[in-house]
């Protein structure tokens, strides 16, 4: 079992502000129109989109206890920080408390906003890779897609994601002690965090990153056993393909 790091619940203080950059204000109301602004909807035609979510490792020196714990998928110790932003590059959403070893599906089931969206408190979809289970709120790509609609959906969904890998760039690009934290894991978390809330304000003030996001897969989270997708979520996919992208 594992030890679980500092739960953050990101809408607590009662300023507005926070409760527009953080958790309590997800999905923003003016997201799709973001996405629009984007020109994301136009050129890609992906209908419903409120957000799009990617895990990310960030490294940390091996901790004194359950050390076997922090070893991700590349051999090193780390805390993987699952993060879901929106089309203004803004992180409407973290999850800064979990071992390196554990799997991105598992961090999406067992959080909060996944609880949310399951019981129907959302409308519309968020964008995942394969490292996620297709799910009735969670569209992600087709394993295999067949020449046409699903080669279209799949590349859609991919130009559209890139916005979450912009957005972990963005992040890193800010803060280079993210490249390596050399603290205990609870303390790795709150700076986690903090980077994320300074991140959002440099973002709404519209401050350039000291260097160009880097935009590509993270080498360190690739997916070789994706999770089974869910038949609801499949079904879910397969008519939005059919609805858009014939």
């Amino acid at each position: 079992s594992y030890r679980f790091i500092s739960f953050y619940s990101l809408g607590c203080s009662t300023d507005p502000f926070f409760f527009f950059v953080f958790l309590e204000g997800f999905p923003q109301s003016n997201t799709w129109a973001l996405f629009q602004e984007a020109g994301l909807v136009e050129k890609l035609r992906f209908p419903g989109v409120i957000g799009c979510t990617d895990g990310t490792h960030i490294p940390i020196i091996a901790p004194s206890f359950t050390e076997g714990d922090y070893v991700n998928r590349k051999s090193f110790h780390s805390i993987n920080v699952q993060i879901i932003c929106d089309a203004a590059n803004i992180i409407t959403n973290v999850e800064a408390k979990w071992p390196g070893s554990v799997h991105d599906s598992q961090i999406f089931r067992e959080c909060t906003l996944s609880t949310k969206f399951g019981h129907g408190e959302f409308t519309g979809y968020l964008l995942g890779d394969r490292g996620y289970p297709c799910l009735p709120y969670l569209l992600t790509p087709y394993p295999d897609p067949e020449p046409g609609p699903q080669q279209r959906y799949n590349l859609a969904n991919c130009r559209t994601r890139a916005r979450i890998e912009m957005t972990i760039g963005m992040l890193k690009a800010r803060f280079q002690c993210l490249q390596r934290l050399r603290v205990t894991p609870e303390r790795a978390c709150d700076i986690i965090v903090a980077c994320v809330i300074l991140h959002n304000i440099a973002t709404i003030r519209g401050e350039h990153c000291p260097s160009e996001p880097n935009i590509s897969s993270d080498p360190n989270h690739e997916h070789p056993d994706p999770p089974t997708d869910i038949q609801d979520g499949r079904a879910v996919r397969d008519t939005i393909c059919h609805n858009h992208f014939f």
